[in-house]
């Protein structure tokens, strides 16, 4: 079978840093390969060297017997290289068919010399965009998405499939994709492997990278594995174990990618009673006890996101109570007993934050009741309750990109380095070393750009910004989405010692092994609704996806 591409002696040098030494790789016609390494191995740079972003300091390439230098992204697509990435390149205000055709619209003109010249100034054929826009849905499995919708009205997991979309009307030669089922339903996972045997059958080359093993198992058919920016191992993917591969990856055994942390769970530390936003979620009712990891498993749109977003005062709850206890001192309550407090909602719910308040289940002592609306009308009355949030999508909404790791990780609680309103810059900078070197953040410095880092290293930061503001209840979306084994690992390892410290951790992930593996406790939520709650030993994966799905 012919290599539909070759990549050869690809290296490429950033500053000090080698991101690439002598990198070879071969793509098969009518093949799926694997592209498998950590964060940081250097899989993201050379697919930009394959998509023309970067270009390489030494190495040669062949498409289709050819020699390929591109000298951008578009002229990369115009040869024939398709790339789909994990973090989403769309327009949001534009519309669906506009996003798909976007750089590549159907002209009214034919390809006549004149409409080289004139280009952008021919007129967009709609009728003949239409027909390959419905064409590209079809076969992705969504014929009802309205090509006129905007997509920034869409969820996640649509724009995901917009973006594939946008490489299935191109004339593809070679595919990447790059973690494209972080955002997708089950359902849509399996149409997407669909396309992508269909897509192999043609005679295209695929290039799929992902982390889960699992995922690479059912739809690739050989590998190449990357490790600091060196190849490492390649073959085909039958009689070749996970172990071997994952050894390849890390350089070390696998005995340790669930590690386990003792730790015992304590009094209850937050207590939902109908908890309903506007909506979703649909009266969630549970307890949560410090030193706990409480894991939450359901699909997209379950509403799992949403009672988390609810919590952290980002979504608008329109019934139900939230009880939180709280040791703490600094909650606009000197005297540090309790305060309760209202946040903006449409009616009348409320959160309340006590200290040993045992009327209300949270422990003993007594309650005493002070009204503290200026804490509850924003997030800042969360995080001052104790609530720190990671979420989902670190890209938009839980890392400024364009901020260094400094500021990201302090952003939320400035006080400590504050003076007369003056930061003492050099102090604030000890303690993110600090947390930078528990949490075994890779980076040049505190002052560099969060969007330099890897995935696993940003998502380290946004960890080790809610530890730094203190927070007593972690609320962990996806942690470990789209980031390698090895730092999924070091994440399990941290969530285990910080319940050991006596954190109460909620623990939303749609991967089920890891929920199993490292919950005391995980809850099954299904179209709004918490449907139950169970020790983790007394669940499967299948019982859980059983409970998921069930009306």
């Amino acid at each position: 079978m012919s290599d539909l591409l070759t990549m050869t002696g690809i290296s490429k040098r950033f500053g000090a840093t080698q991101a690439l030494a002598d990198v070879s790789l071969s793509v098969p016609a009518g093949r799926v390969l694997a592209l498998i390494g950590e964060n940081g191995a250097g899989k993201s740079t050379l697919m930009k060297v394959l998509s023309g972003a970067h270009g390489p300091d030494s190495g040669s390439m062949l498409l289709a017997g050819r020699p390929y230098a591109p000298s951008g992204p578009h002229g990369a697509r115009l040869a024939g290289v398709s790339m789909i990435y994990q973090e989403l390149n769309l327009a949001p205000d534009l519309s669906v068919e506009d996003n798909i055709m976007l750089g590549q619209e159907a002209r009214r003109v034919g390809s006549s010399r004149l409409s080289r010249w004139l280009g952008p100034f021919i007129p967009v054929d709609r009728a003949a965009q239409r027909v390959r826009v419905r064409q590209a849905l079809d076969l992705l499995g969504h014929p009802h998405l309205r090509s006129e919708t905007r997509v920034g009205d869409l969820p996640i997991a649509v724009q995901q499939l917009v973006e594939i979309a946008r490489a299935l009307v191109s004339e593809s030669k070679v595919i990447v994709f790059d973690e494209p089922t972080s955002s997708l339903t089950r359902q849509d996972v399996d149409h997407l492997f669909a396309v992508i045997r269909k897509l192999r059958d043609s005679g295209l080359g695929i290039v799929y990278i992902s982390h889960f093993l699992e995922e690479i198992r059912q739809v690739c058919d050989c590998y190449s594995v990357l490790r600091d920016g060196r190849s490492v191992g390649q073959g085909e993917l039958a009689g070749t174990t996970d172990t071997q591969i994952v050894s390849l990856m890390v350089g070390r055994g696998v005995a340790d990618l669930f590690p386990t942390v003792a730790h015992t769970p304590g009094a209850v530390v937050l207590s939902l009673e109908g908890l309903t936003g506007e909506r979703s979620p649909r009266d969630v009712t549970l307890k949560l006890r410090r030193g706990e990891i409480l894991g939450l498993a359901g699909l997209i749109g379950a509403g799992r996101t949403e009672t988390l977003r609810c919590l952290f005062g980002l979504d608008p709850v329109t019934n139900g109570e939230v009880l939180i206890a709280s040791n703490r001192t600094d909650l606009g309550n000197r005297e540090g007993s309790t305060w309760k407090a209202h946040p903006t909602l449409k009616t009348g719910a409320a959160i309340t934050v006590v200290a040993d308040a045992a009327s209300v289940g949270l422990g003993a002592g007594s309650v005493r009741h002070e009204r503290a609306r200026e804490l509850s009308r924003s997030t800042r009355g969360r995080i001052r309750a104790g609530l720190g949030l990671v979420s989902e999508d670190r890209k938009t909404e839980g890392l400024a990109q364009t901020r260094d790791i400094a500021d990201n990780m302090t952003y939320s609680r400035l006080e400590p380095y504050s003076r007369g309103g003056i930061l003492d810059l050099a102090r604030r900078r000890e303690e993110v070393v600090r947390w930078m070197k528990r949490l075994q953040v890779k980076a040049n410095s505190p002052e560099q750009t969060i969007g330099q880092l890897s995935g696993g290293n940003q998502q380290k930061v946004a960890i080790a910004r809610v530890l730094h503001q203190q927070a007593d209840i972690l609320l962990l979306d996806e942690p470990t989405r789209g980031i390698d084994v090895g730092t999924k690992a070091e994440i399990y390892r941290l969530m285990g010692e910080l319940a050991a410290e006596g954190k109460a951790i909620i623990f939303v992930s749609s991967y089920l092994t890891e929920l199993l593996a490292v919950c005391d406790r995980v809850g099954v939520m299904a179209r709004g609704q918490l449907k139950e709650i169970r020790p983790a030993s007394d669940w499967t994966e299948e019982s859980i996806m059983s409970l998921a799905v069930s009306i």
